[in-house]
């Protein structure tokens, strides 16, 4: 059993967690989190510990950005979209309980104003940033780091809150450019 608790957005995430592993859920309800869920998932983290697993999209990430600023110290997992879309749907409960074993095996906590270890001029180097295909190598990278997929300033933010090391970071990249190389 999982000791921390997975906060999900809904029960259906909760369902495709269960056949994956043997942990407890929050369920945030969706988009709309309000004050009770926070104050049980500040109790699950100050008890057990908590995992954010949310959907890999636009409102998943609203979600998990409103927990890390009201509970500090909490660990994410991400799911890279294409293993959790399923006929045009995004979200955890598409997801195999493989991929979401996979996304709880690759845990990051988050240190929030932790510098980066990675520079922009880094990014930009290695074709994250000001790039035609910067989108695409980011979400590559993304999933390569276990950090999921986000735009240039919140990918340095997360490499910086989850302080990927610099040969973390050479190692996704060379992973990323063999890949590129075999296309």
């Amino acid at each position: 059993m999982i000791k921390e608790v997975i906060v999900v957005e809904g029960r259906d995430d909760t369902v495709a967690v269960k056949r994956a592993v043997e942990a407890d859920t929050i369920e945030t309800g969706g988009s709309a989190i309000n004050s009770r869920i926070l104050k049980q998932i500040a109790l699950a983290q100050e008890r057990r510990g908590v995992i954010i697993l949310t959907d890999p999209d636009h409102a998943g990430e609203r979600i998990r950005k409103i927990i890390d600023a009201k509970v500090a110290g909490c660990k994410h997992a991400f799911i890279p979209e294409a293993d959790a879309t399923r006929k045009g749907d995004i979200g955890v409960e598409n997801a195999s309980p493989e991929a979401i074993r996979h996304a709880l095996e690759r845990l990051h906590t988050s240190f929030e104003g932790a510098e980066s270890l990675i520079g922009l001029d880094d990014l930009i180097e290695a074709g994250l940033l000001v790039h035609p295909q910067a989108a695409a190598r980011r979400m590559v990278m993304g999933n390569l780091l276990g950090i999921g997929y986000c735009n240039g300033k919140q990918f340095h933010k997360r490499l910086a809150m989850f302080q990927i090391s610099r040969e973390e970071f050479t190692a996704a990249l060379a992973q990323l450019e063999e890949g590129e190389a075999n296309l």
